[in-house]
């Protein structure tokens, strides 16, 4: 009965909280989020509106130092290297997540890409005061990399540290400190708080200070556990390290777990990418995040959070409400992400996948429906911003959300990190591309192009529905042999591999 649902999932909300409250793991979460997903969010909305006092000062700092105006044309260039320089850096720093978290450990691969983000800071501030645009675009690409190796570890860190029954919930913390600082690059900048010209370079330092603070609390938190068996063979320190993260306890069930997965780790080492992509006992994996990956980038999602302003102008949306509506986004993103994170232990990861692709692709089908019919009254532009915030709610409530449990979940600890440069390094491209292409998508297809982003939302929903298998409460091995027992047209890679190896 419905009744005794509800009890149910109240349960499971009291019994998630107390043990998050137990011992250090709430704190830890706060502290990675604030440093990590929360620092990119930030950075990719908050160019947007200072972008014409920046604009000004490279005119006036290219004035000051050639005595004659800059063309409108290299002002325009320079400043979409400010806004693209970023994702560059976040591409260097994804491809160093291996290199780095190997030789550094979790927590000192965090805590050195937050020193980064700090020299970031100073170089933006300072920048003003020198008269120099160079030093803008220096800055966003140290931004970019601390970004690109701060966000990958992050979702690394809350894989390792969180015991199999709550991983949804924990790895789901990293989505909600994404939109949560995507929803802070919009406040701080208002024009009423840091969103003018006197403050444009304050503003764009503000989550630098949670790198600060990142960077003196986290080294009294525990190591990532799994890290500490597995790649350290130290169980003692990582017993420790989960009776501090989870209360007193003996762990039995997570270090057996840990133990087997250990022990094929002894039959295969730490892989390079390379490696990685060679083998085809990960292909499928390979293959599911990747497709994942292209869906939730080119599925809208990034065009609304970075052109809100040009895509709700294209609907119609009066010039003076549109702030109201992105700000709006931004908190709808938010408390979806947190609805889903009590949700997806109870659904499970595919369902959530399969339908919010299929609810994503209608809502921009409607949406391409309703612009060309934007002129057949005024209430006709509320209808489509209506369907493009049920469609930013779909999409975070499935896969937005689980797409960064996946990540943690499909790679077991041989192939982890070189999964996350990978993915990172996917990530980051798609980034910087659509920053470029769009503004060019928008202008030529019109309202046209959101037919191009609802086959792509088609085509999520049709690979998760009858590919993807459940990994809700599996181990990361069981896991693993889900995804060999995959088969098309009767085949699968791991039976490929078993008659090479017999020829």
């Amino acid at each position: 009965c419905s009744s005794c649902k509800g009890l149910a999932g109240k349960e499971r909300m009291e019994t998630l909280v107390q043990q998050l409250t137990k011992g250090t793991s709430l704190f830890l979460i706060i502290t990675l989020g604030l440093g990590g997903s929360f620092q990119n969010g930030y950075h990719l909305t908050s160019p947007s509106s200072p972008s014409p006092y920046i604009q000004r000062f490279i005119n006036s700092s290219w004035y000051d130092r050639y005595s004659e105006p800059p063309h409108p044309q290299t002002v325009t260039m320079i400043w979409s290297l400010v806004v693209s320089m970023y994702a560059v850096g976040g591409l260097f720093g994804a491809a160093s997540v291996n290199f780095i978290s190997r030789r550094l450990g979790r927590k000192k691969a965090i805590i050195c890409s937050s020193l980064i983000s700090i020299v970031g800071m100073v170089t933006m501030l300072t920048s003003k005061y020198a008269n120099t645009f160079e030093m803008i675009i220096v800055a966003r690409i140290l931004y970019g990399y601390s970004s690109g190796l701060g966000g990958s570890i992050h979702l690394i860190y809350l894989g390792e540290i969180s015991p199999r029954r709550i991983r949804g919930p924990v790895t789901l913390t990293y989505v909600i400190f994404l939109s949560l600082g995507k929803l802070s690059g919009q406040i701080f900048g208002l024009s009423e708080i840091l969103g003018r010209e006197d403050m444009w370079n304050v503003l764009l330092s503000v989550p630098a200070c949670f790198s600060l603070a990142q960077v003196a609390v986290l080294p009294f938190l525990p190591e990532a556990p799994r890290y500490l068996f597995i790649e350290k063979r130290d169980d003692e320190a990582c017993k420790k390290a989960l009776q501090r993260l989870w209360g007193k306890g003996e762990y039995k069930q997570e270090m057996e777990e840990m133990l087997t997965e250990q022990l094929a780790l002894e039959a295969a080492h730490l892989k390079s990418l390379l490696q990685l992509l060679k083998d085809r006992a990960a292909r499928w994996q390979l293959i599911t995040m990747s497709i994942i990956g292209y869906c939730n980038q080119l599925s809208g999602t990034l065009a609304i959070s970075t052109f809100a302003f040009d895509v709700f102008l294209e609907v119609g949306i009066p010039k003076d409400d549109i702030r109201y509506a992105t700000l709006g986004l931004g908190v709808s993103e938010i408390l979806t992400s947190i609805f889903c994170g009590f949700l997806i232990e109870l659904t499970g990861r595919r369902p959530l996948l399969w339908r919010g692709y299929a609810v994503t692709a209608a809502c921009w089908i409607l949406v391409t429906i309703t612009l060309n019919l934007k002129d057949l009254g005024p209430w006709i532009p509320y209808v489509t911003a209506t369907l493009i915030f049920l469609f930013q709610v779909s999409f975070r409530g499935g896969p937005g959300a689980v797409a960064s449990t996946l990540r943690s979940e499909l790679f077991v600890q041989s192939d982890r990190l070189a999964a996350f440069v990978l993915m990172g390094l996917q990530c980051w491209f798609l980034i910087a591309l659509l920053g470029l292409v769009f503004p060019f998508i928008i202008n030529s297809l019109g309202s046209y192009c959101f037919v191009l982003f609802g086959c792509v939302c088609l085509l999520g929903s049709l690979y998760t529905f009858f590919l993807l298998p459940e990994t809700k409460g599996k181990t990361l091995l069981e896991i693993s042999e889900e995804f060999k027992a995959i088969t098309v047209c009767g085949k699968s890679f791991s039976e490929e591999k078993k008659v090479e190896t017999r020829l």
